[in-house]
């Protein structure tokens, strides 16, 4: 038996009594669109409902599913120490999920428990639901770091595993939008906040899953969401499928995105195959920004593919400008996938005996031996960009005023640690978010004293 339904529901804690204490009646239209989905839960009658999660433990490079029979939660850390709940986790089910990731090359599974606990990106609705329906088993599936193209692909093999295991399953994809929507909400205001929730609403009220996958990783980040990825698994639940949909609600009072809405999947339809889609288009913008590389990342894209393909290390090809054989300098080389951050190495000084050696080694390193991400495959090449950074010496200053976040690259040094930030970089904004960030890099304590230093690039992208 396939997914039964799914539902995009936010969870905000205020939303239940014990917590808000009144505040609830501000979002009267988000309360009325949950019990709403309760009731249509409840006439679905499903033996299991998935939940896609936020809020548990994440991992960059793994779906993390709860293990064991079943676990509590409540609202504690919201002030309300009386409003409890439980969930019995469907093992069957479970079990059929990670055999299925397994076989498809989708790290996921029962390892990495930190915390049994239910989170409330499942407790909010589940409060909800349990007021009409409570004869249902529980998965509970956390986001992880991967791109949301892999959360896409994890809702097709959920799908996948509900119909071989004939369980009739309800998924809900667990998501607040933006939390940047208003100046007085906790988290200030971004008009990239408006603008990611206009998207995403415009998407789920008509299902057009593939306008999802076309909302940009940096109005993602602007906008400040929470469960983005949740969406993607439910999308993925429906693959090449009609479906009917619903936009129940959607506010926005208190500075967060609330939006709920409800999907049933219709007649096969393989024009509806958005992952296919969106790599196929993936593949083509990275090849047209191929056919415009200029020799540096040409010379970064053919090492790693060499490397890769061939097992060894490219010898300098012929024709180089002297500009890459006769000069020495610190390169770092930083690939893209689907836009996102794929892997980055460099050397802030030359290490080689010129750059284009330097530029060879480090694409390599960023491909392979970046510590932040699983080495890239050879099926991921065609959708790969680079950037490579040739560094210019850097130069000690006395104090932050005399950086430039757009034109100077930091470094930063306490003791024996140092980090690096490179320049102009997107959602890199303030000096202060610069130092910030490559201090964080190199593990320096807030509190340290540091030492400054900055430097310019020539930048290929």
């Amino acid at each position: 038996m396939p997914i039964l339904r799914a539902y995009a529901l936010p969870h905000p804690p205020l939303a239940i009594p014990g917590v808000g204490r009144g505040q609830e009646d501000g979002i009267s239209r988000t309360l009325q669109s949950f019990r709403e989905v309760a009731s249509e839960i409840a006439e679905a009658a499903p033996d299991t409902i998935i939940f896609i999660t936020p809020h548990n433990v994440i991992y960059a490079d793994y779906f993390h599913i709860s293990p064991g029979d079943g676990a509590g939660g409540g609202f504690t850390r919201f002030n309300d120490r009386k409003t409890k709940l439980e969930a019995r986790y469907d093992g069957k089910l479970a079990d059929e999920i990670i055999r299925l990731a397994e076989i498809n090359g989708i790290p996921a599974g029962y390892m990495g428990e930190k915390d049994p606990e239910l989170d409330h990106g499942v407790t909010v609705p589940m409060w909800f639901i349990n007021n009409c329906y409570t004869n249902y088993k529980t998965v509970r599936i956390s986001q992880s770091g991967m791109d949301p193209a892999e959360h896409y692909r994890l809702g097709m093999l959920i799908a996948e595993a509900a119909e071989n295991t004939g369980a009739g399953a309800v998924l809900i994809g667990s998501s607040d939008l933006s939390h940047k929507l208003t100046r007085d909400g906790p988290y200030g205001y971004a008009p990239e906040g408006p603008e990611f929730d206009e998207a995403v609403t415009n998407a789920l009220s008509c299902g057009n899953f593939l306008d999802l996958f076309n909302i940009p990783g940096s109005l993602r980040e602007k906008a400040a969401e929470c469960g983005y990825n949740s969406l993607m698994v439910l999308a993925g639940c429906f693959d090449r499928s009609q479906v009917s949909a619903r936009l129940l609600s959607y506010e926005g009072p208190f500075g967060v995105g609330y939006a709920i809405a409800s999907f049933s999947a219709g007649l096969p339809d393989e024009r509806r195959c958005f992952l296919d889609i969106h790599e196929e288009a993936c593949r083509n913008e990275a090849s047209q920004r191929r056919d415009s590389e200029d020799v540096y990342r040409a010379l970064a894209r053919q090492s790693l593919e060499y490397r890769i393909l061939q097992g060894k290390t490219i010898t300098l090809p012929g024709g180089l400008p002297d500009e890459l054989l006769g000069k020495r300098a610190g390169v770092f080389v930083t690939l893209y996938k689907n836009d996102r951050l794929r892997g980055c190495i460099g050397t802030t000084a030359p290490t080689t005996a010129s750059v284009a050696e330097e530029i060879i080694q480090n694409a390599v390193s960023a491909g392979l031996s970046d510590p932040r991400f699983d080495p890239v495959s050879a099926s991921e090449l065609p959708m790969l960009t680079y950037k490579v950074d040739e560094l210019f010496p850097p130069e000690p200053v006395k104090s932050r005023e005399e950086l430039d976040v757009k034109r100077y690259g930091v470094i930063v040094s306490s003791g024996t640690r140092r980090g690096l930030l490179l320049p102009n970089l997107e959602g890199v904004d303030t000096v202060d978010e610069q130092i910030t960030i490559a201090r964080r890099k190199a593990g320096i304590p807030e509190n340290a004293s540091l030492i400054l230093e900055r430097f310019e690039v020539i930048r290929h992208e």
